[in-house]
Order: C-alpha cells, then sequence, then structure tokens
C-alpha cells in the first residue's frame, strides 16, 4: 500500500476508535491531537525503511530490505516503545498536553500493525516474521495504489471536518465534493495512461455517490447532529467491509484459475488470483506451471477483458482468454546468469517468474520477469525485469534492473 494511504488510514482510526481530533485543529495542541498525530506517524513509520536507498546503491533492497524489519510483528512492541518514548519526550519539551506513556504505546502499536497488515492485503509481500523468518506472505487481496480505498478512508474524515459546525458549513461541504470530484477525473486520466481505463459511467457513478455523501447531510442540516467520532467510525466499518468483498472476490476469483487449470490439465506449481486495477471486478489469474506461465485476466462483472491467447489447445475450454509466458530452453548462458547472487535474490523474490533469452550480436541477454506485477501496457517492458548481459565466453557486461523507457 502507498505510504499517503497509510497515513490517511492511521488518522482515521485515531478518530473513530482513540477520540483523536484534526491534527491541523485550532491551538492550543491538546492530548486528542496527539493521538492523531501519533497513530498516523505510526502508520507511515514502518515505509522508513526507503531512506536506506539514500545511502547505498545496492538496486535490490527493494527485496531484500523493503517490507522486512520495520515491517515486523517481532519488532512492533520495540518500535512502539521507542517512538512512545520519544514523542513523550517532545510533547513534554514543547509543555504539551500529552497522552500517557502507556497509552502512546498503544497508539504506535495500533499505527504500525495497521500498516503491516494493509500491506499484507497486497501482493508484493511483507516479511512479518523477521528477523526470524524472511518468507512473504502475500494476502493477494487489494492492488498496491488502490484508489477506492484512500478514498473510503480519507471521505469520512473530511465529512466529519465539513459538518463540525455550522459557520460556513454550505461551503465546506460544496467545496470538499468539487475538490473530489475533479479528483476522480484526474485519476480516470491517469488510469487511462497506464493502461488501467476507468468508464464515463463509472465517473459518473463516483461523482454522484460523492455528491450525495458531501451534500445530503446539509439537507436540513441533519449532520450537524451526527458526532464527529460517529463519521470516521463509519469510514472505518465502510473499509473493513471493502476490504472484505476484495476478500470475497479474490476466492471467487481463485476458483476461476482452479477452473482454468483444470481444464487445460496443467501442471500447476504454484497459482494466485491478483488484483488487477482499477476496481474488484478485475484479476489477474496466474499459473506457474514447469514450462512457463499462464495468464488469464477475469472479469468478474461478466464483462470481457481480452488477453489474446499465444497457445491454444483443443482440450482448452474456449470461454477463456489467457496467455502464455514459456520459459526460454535451458543454455549455458541461463545458467550461468542463475548462478549469479543477484539472480538468486530475483528468484527468491519471484512468485511467478519467466525467463527469456535472446541473443543481441555476439552479447547473450537473460532476462527474469515476476509476472506477479502485471504488465499494465503492451509498450512498456513489465515491472520487475532483471536483465544479465553476457558475453561470449559468459563473462557478465551488466545487470540490473530494466528501466521503462
Amino acid at each position: 500500500m502507498d505510504t499517503v494511504t497509510h497515513g490517511i488510514a492511521g488518522a482515521l482510526i485515531a478518530k473513530a476508535a482513540f477520540r483523536g481530533q484534526d491534527m491541523l485543529g485550532a491551538k492550543p495542541v491538546n492530548r486528542e491531537r496527539i493521538i492523531t498525530w501519533s497513530l498516523m506517524l505510526g502508520a507511515i513509520f514502518p515505509d522508513s525503511d526507503v531512506f536506506r536507498d539514500f545511502f547505498s546503491r545496492n538496486d535490490l533492497l527493494i527485496l531484500t530490505w523493503h517490507r522486512s524489519i520495520t515491517h515486523s510483528l517481532v519488532c512492533l512492541p520495540i518500535f512502539a516503545v521507542v517512538l512512545a518514548a520519544l514523542t513523550r519526550w517532545f510533547v513534554r519539551w514543547r509543555q504539551w498536553d500529552a497522552p500517557s506513556f502507556l497509552v502512546l504505546i498503544v497508539v504506535y502499536a495500533v499505527g504500525i500493525l495497521s500498516h503491516i497488515l494493509l500491506d499484507l492485503v497486497t501482493s508484493f509481500g511483507t516479511m512479518v516474521w523477521s528477523p526470524l523468518k524472511w518468507s512473504r506472505p502475500a494476502w493477494d487481496l487489494i492492488f498496491i495504489i488502490d484508489f477506492t480505498l484512500t478514498v473510503i478512508l480519507l471521505v469520512p474524515q473530511i465529512v466529519a471536518w465539513a459538518y463540525a459546525k455550522e459557520e460556513g458549513l454550505p461551503r465546506r461541504a460544496l467545496g470538499s465534493w468539487i475538490v473530489f470530484a475533479a479528483g476522480a477525473v484526474g485519476v480516470a486520466a491517469l488510469g487511462m495512461s497506464v493502461g488501467a481505463p476507468i468508464s464515463m459511467r463509472a465517473i459518473l457513478a463516483v461523482v454522484v455517490i460523492l455528491a450525495a455523501v458531501f451534500l445530503l447531510p446539509g439537507v436540513r442540516q441533519w449532520g450537524l447532529q451526527v458526532r464527529y467520532a460517529s463519521w470516521n467510525l463509519a469510514g472505518l466499518l465502510i473499509a473493513l467491509g471493502y476490504i472484505g468483498a476484495a476478500a470475497y472476490a479474490h476466492h471467487a476469483a481463485l476458483q476461476g484459475v482452479d477452473k482454468f487449470s483444470s481444464s487445460l490439465h496443467l501442471d500447476v506449481q504454484s497459482r494466485g488470483a491478483l488484483p488487477f486495477p482499477p476496481s474488484l471486478w478485475h484479476w489477474d489469474g496466474l499459473v506457474l506451471t514447469p514450462h512457463g506461465v499462464y495468464e488469464l485476466r477475469m472479469d468478474l462483472g461478466g464483462g470481457s477483458t481480452e488477453v489474446q491467447a499465444a497457445s491454444a489447445s483443443p482440450d482448452a475450454d474456449s470461454s477463456w482468454s489467457y496467455r502464455f509466458y514459456p520459459d526460454a530452453a535451458p543454455n549455458p548462458y541461463i545458467e550461468a546468469a542463475k548462478r549469479l547472487p543477484e539472480v538468486r535474490t530475483v528468484l527468491w523474490f519471484a512468485r511467478f517468474p519467466v525467463t527469456r533469452f535472446h541473443k543481441e550480436g555476439a552479447d547473450a541477454i537473460v532476462e527474469i520477469s515476476d509476472l506477479r506485477f502485471p504488465q499494465m501496457r503492451p509498450d512498456r517492458p513489465a515491472s520487475f525485469t532483471y536483465r544479465v548481459r553476457l558475453a561470449a565466453d559468459q563473462t557478465v557486461l551488466s545487470q540490473g534492473w530494466v528501466r521503462p523507457r
């Protein structure tokens, strides 16, 4: 999950469950605002591991370091105590009315835990048991960047702010709706540019829903009667419901993958159903076999997500639209590349690896891609593709990630 969404989730939890207040409220700073700030900071703290990239040229830290120690359930209590102690020192120095040390520990623990859980529901993998165990559990429920979930987490907080008092209510409610409606159009444009288009009907539906959420509570000003914490609690419950719906959709998509595998009588080594933007209806089914990876794009809404079949089988169900990514035939260059420590690390990380091979003049090119990360546009290389260039005598000329052009 992206760091911004983690912070928004932390602030929502603080307001819904710990009586937190808006972080930028009126002075003086009180304990309710400090609780919100602390839980938000706790929710983004695990991503502080990215700062190590500034002091290293190791391109593989994204695999070996990110989502490890700072995302660990084992280390969570230590980080919560340290962050609580630092916060306690800071608020005393500023002479603010602060929560107790114990309360701060709980707040930071909840914030860090929310981050770990929201990362677990994605497909990247999170080393939650490090340093005891370096496995990368992944629940494959939510795409790494999910604007729908972000909006669900953010909108209740804005509604609670807009309906906190009568003065200036129409301006706050109408202005908030306009900003979010414009944001929906912007997200649609972004989705189009990266190969995840959103239909005009869906955009209009989102704009209408946002209008209802922001403007209907202004009818007879009944929204003023709703408690601040109640708006945020409603948002938290809706977010949990959204994740629950994703879990149900994932189960249905996984059943589709199993049906597909059975129809082709595949020798399944590993399979998965991964979220595919822009909605809960779209899923990317992947099946790892001894000879390559099958990809099945699914639309649970009944529509069609076309993937041209690269191979066909007379036994296959003609209703399936899929693509097969074959592994390159073994050769000395591939074997030499796979002996490299960096390539071994890439293969350790990859859940659905595909090896490709070609020659460029006298040079041999070996590429390993993890199809867990979908190729959104055909004119761009797949994400997480590692390339090794070898000379005719198998000497490594260069290696590293393939960068988008």
